[in-house]
């Protein structure tokens, strides 16, 4: 058979053609493969930044990470963890029913396991079975001709989808990272209140509170339990100066977010004011009650 000169140039441009479809072939699969290598650096990237992120919110609200699990050890020196599943080889020799089958729990040296790996025999992840059974097999599925065939394996999976799944997991957990930084950044005391307007509240709490310890100090002084001079020092100074260092100390403690670059502003020359003259206001006001009521 001969072979003309038009057949021989039509079979080189198709050799040519399908030469340079497998090359551009190559090159579409290394550029995939590059994108795919660089959106996972990216991910892992993001990843180790909100693990730290998150150990930094952790210290700052005053939770301590947990634990890291026991890692497995291995059972002599030298010797790594045992393989988690039969051996590599072992499905393509049972499937082809050719080849040496792979005995568990023989102890000669073979795999066994994670009793091979502790060099204990008997004694692992895998029972010891009578002769003859110990043999590594596939599952396997009847077909409706009752031939036994070998299972079929699971799905390849796309890591264009599995990167595509984590991208949009790393921006919900960059989300409620942002949620959790602004709930951080409040105080547990009267969280959506102005720093002003807390400060202000907590003296006039606290001068409240010394208030009412003036009018029992004036109904001690009435029955004899306190004279005149005590009296006028604990509502002059003494009171007051208890309701603002109290004041001062709540809001230090509670007044404080989790997360604030330097010390929050405490108001103290306000605090001074609203403390020295909430506590003599009371007691000019429990005076002039009790001569209306008179």
């Amino acid at each position: 058979m001969t072979v003309s000169f038009e057949e021989y140039a039509a079979l080189a441009r198709q050799l040519s053609e399908r030469h340079r479809a497998g090359e551009q072939h190559a090159a579409a699969e290394s550029a995939r493969r590059r994108d795919l290598h660089a959106a996972a650096d990216y991910l892992q990237q993001r990843l180790t930044a909100q693990g730290h992120r998150l150990d930094q919110l952790g210290r700052a609200v005053g939770i301590d990470q947990p634990p890291a699990g026991p890692a497995p050890g291995p059972g002599r020196s030298g010797e790594t963890a045992a393989w988690p599943g039969p051996p590599p080889g072992a499905e393509s020799a049972s499937a082809a029913g050719s080849g040496p089958s792979i005995a568990l729990g023989t102890g000669d040296g073979g795999f066994d396991g994670a009793a091979g790996a502790s060099g204990r025999a008997g004694v692992g992840a895998y029972p010891e079975l009578p002769a003859g059974e110990a043999r590594l097999t596939l599952p396997t599925a009847v077909s409706p001709a009752g031939v036994g065939v070998p299972a079929q394996r699971a799905a390849a999976v796309d890591p264009v989808v599995e990167l595509e799944l984590a991208r949009r997991m790393a921006d919900e957990a960059d989300r409620h990272g942002q949620q959790a930084e602004l709930l951080a950044q409040r105080p547990a005391l009267l969280p959506t209140w102005s720093p002003l307007a807390r400060a202000v509240a907590v003296y006039a709490g606290c001068g409240a509170a010394a208030g009412v310890l003036v009018l029992a100090l004036v109904l001690a002084s009435g029955v004899g339990l306190v004279d005149g001079f005590t009296l006028g020092a604990w509502i002059c100074a003494g009171l007051p100066a208890v309701a603002f260092f109290g004041g001062y100390l709540v809001l230090g403690r509670w007044g404080r977010p989790a997360m604030v670059a330097g010390t929050p502003p405490r108001y103290l020359p306000l605090g001074f004011l609203i403390c020295f003259l909430l506590v003599p206001m009371a007691y000019c006001a429990y005076l002039l009650l009790v001569r209306g009521l008179r």
